[in-house]
């Protein structure tokens, strides 16, 4: 591919020819395109689909005036409504600048130009569009992915979980899920189950560690009649239910050792007997386990029979925490919003600034579980239309001031540089090809965030 072809596409709408020049010759970094006009601004943007564009709002035949850019600035954001359009601002024209901003322009440049701070503005540019295009093609990459159940997720953490799930489900071997609690490990599951050619039979799920020991083998393999006190009929349990289908065990790290002789012997058999019983009943069920124990480690001190461990574990499956999922926890919030405050608080309808800031700043100890009861209360809490940081019980990171939009792009850009230049060990050159920048540009940012 030529050098060409790998550029990203810069429209600059100038009517100045010497101007034009001048940032022509500027951002050699980039394919740059010359529109004059307006025709020939909406000719390059359909031939070359800029993904940024510099524009004068005074262009012929108005160019004292903004008719002609602001007419440009509409066509633009119409044809292609994801370009990042900066605008120029000349002395005594900033009214015009924030109209522009408030139509839909990214940013604006004041005249007469610094070409050092356009250039970082039009970096900048770039590297927002580049960012979007990742979140959309994220988006689309879960849209394409089967959802079943209530796994709701772009996170390409999780996507990755939910692909694995989608590809074993067919295989009938039994799988472990590993995970700290409420990562949603039983959700997988039962995608797991859907997946499967057992989807038109029973979905059995039982959670080991809620059961009392005594009661607990009574639960899972049943009993005959009499068997014990206040054992007034035959009783299936939970195994045999789900004869045909899919049996998950979670917390299965909680299950007693005599227990566990009983478990591993129904794996390597496929019979069970009921308590009190002396038959041996055949049973095709699949089993799915999982924990937020450390099994391994069990295993290694004599809590949890190896063999047994071999048995669940043919297929392991980790999930991530929800503070590992980038961008979950606020697509999650908004989920459980739609669901819950229709019945909860039908008055509640969005999230405000500051409560999704929050929600993203926020560690989630307790993962979606923690995360969904949270927006529950808030939900109920709430006194206006939209939950606050307040409402959720969280600070909101930002503190008592105003967001400021140049304050977080810089903050992103700070983050952007200093992940590529972590990721480059310290090479200037290769963290500039990381962001899609010139080493000049990059030395420009490291000294505006005193990152070297």
């Amino acid at each position: 591919m030529s050098e060409a072809a790998t550029k990203r596409r810069l429209l600059v709408v100038e009517d100045d020819a010497g101007l034009a020049r001048q940032l022509r010759w500027a951002y050699d970094d980039y394919e740059v395109t010359v529109a004059p006009d307006r025709e020939a601004a909406i000719t390059a943007l359909r031939a070359e689909a800029p993904d940024v564009v510099t524009l004068d709002l005074g262009l012929p035949p108005d160019p004292d005036g903004v008719t002609e850019g602001f007419a440009v600035l509409g066509e633009i954001l119409r044809l292609k409504p994801d370009t990042k359009v900066i605008v120029a601002s000349g002395h005594g024209e900033r009214a015009s600048a924030l109209r522009a901003i408030d139509a839909g322009a990214w940013d604006f440049y004041q005249k007469p130009i610094d070409i050092d701070a356009l250039g970082l503005i039009v970096a900048r540019a770039f590297h927002v569009h580049a960012l979007e295009a990742e979140n959309r093609r994220l988006a689309d990459a879960a849209a394409a992915v089967p959802l079943a159940g209530d796994l709701v997720t772009a996170a390409p953490e999780m996507l990755k979980v939910a692909r694995t799930i989608e590809r074993v489900a067919p295989a009938d071997v039994s799988v472990l899920l590993l995970g700290a609690s409420g990562t949603g490990k039983e959700v997988l599951a039962r995608r797991l189950h859907a997946a499967s050619r057992r989807s038109g039979k029973s979905f059995v799920a039982i959670n080991c560690a809620a059961i009392p020991d005594t009661l607990l083998e009574a639960e899972l393999f049943g009993h005959e009649k009499g068997a014990f006190t206040g054992a007034v009929k035959a009783t299936e349990g939970k195994i045999e239910l789900a004869h045909g289908g899919t049996l998950f065990l979670d917390e299965i790290g909680d299950v007693p050792l005599p227990l566990q002789v009983k478990l591993l012997r129904f794996l390597q058999e496929r019979v069970i007997e009921r308590i009190g019983g002396r038959r041996a009943i055949s049973v095709d069920t699949r089993i799915v386990a999982a924990t937020h124990r450390d099994v391994a480690a069990m295993v290694a001190e004599g809590s949890f029979r190896e063999d047994l461990w071999y048995r669940l574990a043919e297929i392991v499956v980790r999930l991530p925490s929800l503070a590992e999922r980038s961008g979950d926890a606020v697509l999650l919030a908004r989920h459980f919003l739609a669901r819950l405050a229709p019945v909860l608080n039908p008055a509640v309808t969005a999230l405000a600034p500051d409560a999704a800031a929050a929600i993203e700043a926020w560690t989630w100890p307790g993962n979606v579980r923690e995360l969904e009861n949270r927006v529950k209360r808030a939900i109920i809490m709430a006194d206006g239309r939209a939950i606050t940081a307040a409402d959720l019980e969280l600070a909101d990171p930002a503190g008592t001031d105003p967001l400021n939009l140049r304050e977080v792009r810089d903050a992103a850009d700070r983050r952007a540089v200093q992940s590529a230049l972590t990721r480059a060990e310290g090479n200037v050159s290769a963290a500039a090809r990381l962001l899609g920048i010139s080493r000049p540009t990059l030395y420009d940012l490291m000294k505006a965030h005193a990152l070297g």
